[in-house]
């Protein structure tokens, strides 16, 4: 068990020395330059993929 402990303790180490620390105003870009085109993308596909599929949720509206 202690072997496995250290093995973690290396591996989440090893992840944070590797792993690059962005700064505030980079993860600001990040997101409203590639996660929010992407997500928007992505809606608009999953969307147009139900409806053509006729996988729409059918309600009393």
């Amino acid at each position: 068990m202690i072997f496995k402990i250290l093995f973690l303790f290396l591996l989440f180490a090893l992840i944070k020395a590797i792993v690059p620390r962005y700064r505030y105003d980079q993860l600001m870009r990040l997101g409203w330059k590639i996660f929010l085109p992407f997500s928007l993308i992505y809606l608009v596909l999953t969307a147009s993929f139900l409806f053509y599929f006729d996988k729409l949720p059918k309600g009393n509206f």
